[in-house]
């Protein structure tokens, strides 16, 4: 990979981060990303296509279809981009340590 080509995977992992920022649990006031609930996202080599994991912060969520498409969509929606598999996963258990310092803030929790 060139250094060209570096610059533009970054730039291209940095807007995927954006778009994630933007999906949100509709019963949770704070993102997916944030929330933790993103545990991988890897770009295959021609930048093309995105393969997530992420989970719910419980197996039951009545919200996970929803969520998981506007996650999609919205990757979807990168320039460049014509794949998107996200796989939803369960391990590890997700648990509020896994929330940023940002997201704890605004749900009230002590960091």
């Amino acid at each position: 990979m060139n250094a060209e080509e570096f610059e533009n995977k970054q730039k291209l992992e940095e807007e995927i981060v954006k778009m994630l920022k933007t999906v949100y649990d509709p019963e949770i006031p704070v993102s997916i990303y944030d929330l933790g609930l993103v545990y991988r996202v890897e770009l295959n080599e021609q930048c093309d296509s995105i393969d997530m994991d992420m989970t719910m912060t419980a197996p039951n969520c009545p919200s996970a279809e929803f969520i998981m498409e506007d996650a999609r969509l919205k990757l979807m929606s990168i320039n460049g981009i014509q794949n998107v598999n996200i796989n939803l996963v369960f391990e590890p258990e997700w648990n509020k340590d896994m929330m940023s310092e940002e997201a704890k803030l605004e749900l009230g929790f002590d960091i």
